[in-house]
């Protein structure tokens, strides 16, 4: 999805990202300057239907206005795995070898045990700047 808060606003003869806040604020939806920031120069990671529905009514606009889909972005069935796995340059073949290896040192003694385990690898973003789940 592309965020396109700035030129929904334009379109309408918004150009601060205060003037957008002040009429906000005049329908009950207080921002804070930092977030106001991120809504207007930025992509959010989230944000809450309720403020989605406040901006709408502000800018006189539809939610499709705002959110633009991106399809292209979005991975062809049976891709989504080869994505996943490009994106963190690991696989779930991968982790599963290491989780094995790691049991059978312990078993085989040339591990100190419960003292000897490793820190899990710190794993990549995503590609939309997220950061994945522990394994």
């Amino acid at each position: 999805m592309k965020w396109n808060l700035r030129l929904a606003a334009a379109n309408r003869g918004i150009w601060k990202a205060s003037e957008l806040q002040r009429s906000l604020a005049e329908r009950g939806l207080v921002i804070s300057a930092g977030k106001m920031s991120g809504l207007w120069s930025g992509q959010p990671i989230s944000i809450k239907l309720a403020d989605l529905e406040v901006i709408c009514a502000v800018l006189g606009c539809e939610i499709g206005e705002l959110l633009i889909p991106q399809p292209e972005n979005v991975p062809a069935p049976g891709q989504a795995e080869r994505h996943a796995a490009q994106a963190t340059g690991t696989g779930a073949d991968t982790r599963a070898d290491t989780r094995a290896d790691t049991r059978a040192d312990t078993r085989a003694g040339t591990g100190t045990g419960a003292g000897d385990r490793t820190a899990p690898k710190v794993v990549p973003r995503r590609p939309d700047g997220r950061s994945l789940p522990p394994e």
